[in-house]
């Protein structure tokens, strides 16, 4: 039929082809035009949004597990909500994020938290409400006391993002595996898995820094389901973990009393700790998040060797938080090249270096610029790499874990901490 329709009005394959794109063209274009206006709109909200800078000065005698940090995190960071096609296409408002620092200067350690200013309130509230002797203030942002990165600048500079290697419902290891750190414990017999992070930290010699960003918002990342549909965490973590023991599931159809279809899991014993470890993680609320550090090293107090030291440790920074049979930590997007002919010239790892910075000084994750919203095709990607930031699904419990305050175990003399007796909560925060 259609052969004859062809012979009949003399056209051919080529020319129908040609006349199909052109009725069908509007679709990706209206579809291309839609996307740049919301992240036109997302970019215009996202430039009036206020932010401060908090730094938390730790108490004398903190004898709080983790688990106080999570409340923090709950109560304060986690703004669950559903925007309407109105307020995120039209307006163009993101869902709130914040940053999560660990940073040392000169081997001084601080602790910091970057919010949009409007929740600034609660954010302080919070912190009081778990460590009221602690003290939380607003200072400069440390970041721009760096120059941006120049090839043959004052500066030596590294940076790299982290990611989970595996799946995101597969945990790694968090502070309630360690046996030590549990509600009770004594505290000179507490083994804190941040400790070896502010050790190093506080290790630094003068001239070296060391940035650690944890970019956080509630989670919203969508799971492509077998089904065909776009699923939360939730569902995504009960399929994973059905897939996980379906060569161990026994069905019988029709076996049960009256007919009913039974099934029987006889799972080998090790993968008892991994479906425990992610049932309880399923339980728990999660955040969407993004891993960068940068390190830096003055050119004029730090040896070239003695700055490739501190990049090659940096990249440990998270080992004791693996669990190789569960998930891990792994370092992306890095500002380096796997092969010399990669860059002969050094100049796109000197953009990518800015890049970092840019990044890092701006805390973005989850609204780069268009360009660097997606991953270029990988024969391109091999010698200019695309940079798109690596969002990944932490929950409260792992997030706690990575970053929370040291308890009195830690003795780390640049670690500045203040007399419990003089740290109260100021009167006037908002109610």
């Amino acid at each position: 039929m259609i052969g004859e329709f062809l012979a009949t009005h003399n056209i051919n394959l080529i020319q129908l082809f040609i006349v199909a794109i052109g009725y069908l063209m509007p679709l990706p274009l209206a579809y291309i035009a839609f996307s740049l206006w919301h992240h036109y709109r997302q970019e215009r909200f996202i430039m009036n949004i206020k932010w401060v800078l908090l730094e938390i000065q730790v108490p004398r005698d903190v004898i709080k597990t983790p688990a106080a940090m999570e409340l923090i995190f709950s109560n304060a960071l986690y703004h669950k909500s559903i925007k309407g096609f109105w307020e995120e296409f039209i307006i163009g408002a993101p869902w709130l994020w914040f940053s999560l620092e660990i940073v040392s200067i000169d081997g001084r350690v601080h602790f910091y938290i970057r919010t949009p200013s409007r929740i600034r309130g609660l954010v302080e509230t919070q912190i009081y409400a778990q460590y009221p002797q602690a003290k939380v203030i607003e200072v400069d942002d440390y970041v721009w006391n760096i120059p941006q990165y120049k090839k043959n600048g004052d500066w030596y500079m590294w940076g790299a993002e982290f990611t989970k290697m595996k799946d995101d419902v597969l945990p790694i290891k968090t502070y309630k595996q360690v046996d030590e750190m549990k509600s009770g414990t004594k505290e000179e017999f507490k083994i804190d898995p941040i400790t070896p992070t502010i050790e190093y930290l506080g290790s630094l010699a003068k001239g070296q820094q060391m940035w650690i960003q944890i970019v956080v918002r509630q989670n919203i990342k969508k799971y492509h389901s077998h089904t065909g549909k776009h699923v939360d965490i939730y569902t995504h973590g009960e399929e994973f973990i059905k897939n996980m023991l379906s060569p161990y599931t026994k069905y019988g159809k029709g076996a049960g009393s009256g007919g009913i279809d039974t099934f029987e899991i006889r799972a080998p014993g090790y993968l008892d700790p991994t479906v425990k470890q992610m049932a309880i993680c399923l339980s728990q609320i999660h955040f969407d998040c993004g891993i960068r550090i940068v390190t830096l090293s003055d050119k004029k107090l730090v040896s070239e060797d003695k700055f490739n030291e501190l990049r090659r440790d940096s990249r440990l920074i998270f080992r004791q938080f693996a669990q190789p049979f569960s998930n891990e930590l792994n370092r992306v997007n890095p500002t380096q090249f796997g092969a010399p002919w990669s860059d002969p010239t050094g100049l796109a790892l000197t953009k990518i270096k800015k890049r970092m910075l840019d990044f890092y000084r701006m805390r973005t994750f989850f609204h780069p610029p268009l360009q660097y919203a997606f991953n270029y095709p990988q024969i391109l990607d091999l010698f200019f790499p695309s940079g798109k930031p690596n969002i990944f699904v932490l929950s409260v419990e792992e997030l706690a874990s990575l970053y929370h305050f040291p308890g009195m175990v830690s003795e780390t003399p640049s670690f500045k901490r203040i007399e419990s007796k003089i740290a109260k909560p100021p009167s006037n925060l908002p109610i």
